[in-house]
């Protein structure tokens, strides 16, 4: 207890005996000190000054704050959290979550799952397996604040699945896997907890495979085969250790050049189409925020692409083309790399 605040309590002890002490005094003289000097009487004085004390003490005694709860606690309980406190309990990670050591936690908001398609559906249909490894790649096995996150471009770190992630920190935040990080330094009993925007998604596979698993780019996928036919091996490229980043081009943006259909592309002179392609590839892994506005990127061609950014939206352009494309999708992963959606195919 604080010594200024015992000194109070003893004078307050000190006043209120001597006014009780006088009262006695006064009332002995008409002889009725018997009422006083009761049972009743003596609890009464003792228990007014024993709450005093207590009161003063209870009021102005340093009590430690209560601590933050563990990992799991604070996602059971936060409101933003239900689909990933879902996941957690399906993964059977909750345990691990709430006991000791020190954790550093990617946490997706309902918004975050939403916006990355994965639904309570989702959720649903997913194996033990496949959602516990979703859930470890969110996960490292330090404590990690945003302070000390490196500033990259792109730092490799490893996470508690054992795969990798890719961290970023700069003027406009900590990213991961090209993903912002709209809360940090969340703090839990057991690590910290920082919130994401989207999901971070494992990589279906190699660039080809990612773009083999969706119907948007048969086109694309067919093109690339097609060129494989010519003298330079584009789907052994793009499938190769080699890290890339592709813009990748929808259906739609070869119909607009002027490819109809997939036989159109399979009639196409294959070397024609390897220059085209080579246009939309990129060395190196180039995530969403890395890329800035009027920045000219060196592609596999040979040629570059200039990059726009107004506000939210984000364009690459093709010295061919008479206007930019829009990057409609960022940060696909791939395991040699990273796919990016866009509109319209660039022209060198």
């Amino acid at each position: 207890m604080n010594y200024s605040y015992t000194y109070i309590v003893l004078l307050l002890y000190v006043y209120y005996f001597n006014r009780i002490t006088k009262q006695f005094n006064h009332l002995k003289q008409k002889n009725m000190n018997k009422v006083f000097l009761s049972t009743p009487f003596k609890s009464s004085l003792f228990l007014l000054l024993t709450s005093v004390a207590l009161i003063c003490c209870k009021k102005n005694d340093p009590v430690a704050a209560a601590g933050p709860g563990t990992i799991t606690a604070q996602v059971s309980s936060g409101s933003n959290f239900t689909l990933l406190k879902s996941a957690v309990i399906k993964a059977g990670l909750a345990p691990t979550l709430d006991g000791t050591g020190n954790f550093t936690v990617f946490a997706p908001t309902d918004e975050a799952f939403t916006s990355s398609g994965v639904t309570s559906g989702v959720i649903g249909s997913l194996s033990v397996d496949q959602l516990k490894k979703i859930l470890l790649d969110h996960t490292l096995t330090s404590k990690i604040l945003a302070a000390a996150v490196p500033a990259g471009p792109n730092a490799k770190v490893v996470t508690a699945s054992g795969d990798s992630i890719f961290v970023t920190k700069n003027s406009n935040g900590v990213y991961v896997n090209g993903v912002n990080v709209t809360m940090a330094d969340l703090p839990a009993s057991n690590g910290v907890i920082h919130t994401m925007s989207k999901v971070l998604l494992p990589a279906s596979g190699n660039i080809v495979q990612v773009a083999s698993s969706d119907t948007s780019f048969s086109f694309l996928v067919a093109a690339v085969l097609r060129a494989s036919t010519g003298s330079t091996n584009v789907a052994a490229i793009l499938s190769g250790p080699g890290i890339l980043t592709v813009f990748a081009p929808v259906n739609n943006a070869f119909r607009t050049l002027g490819f109809a259909t997939i036989d159109a592309i399979n009639a196409a002179d294959p070397n024609a189409l390897t220059a085209i392609l080579t246009y939309h590839v990129v060395p190196g892994r180039v995530f969403a925020c890395d890329l800035s506005n009027g920045i000219q990127a060196a592609t596999a061609n040979g040629a570059k692409v200039t990059i726009g950014i107004a506000g939210s939206a984000a364009s690459v352009k093709g010295l061919g083309n008479p206007t930019a494309s829009a990057i409609i999708g960022t940060n696909r992963m791939a395991t040699n790399g990273v796919v990016h959606v866009i509109d319209h195919v660039l022209l060198p």
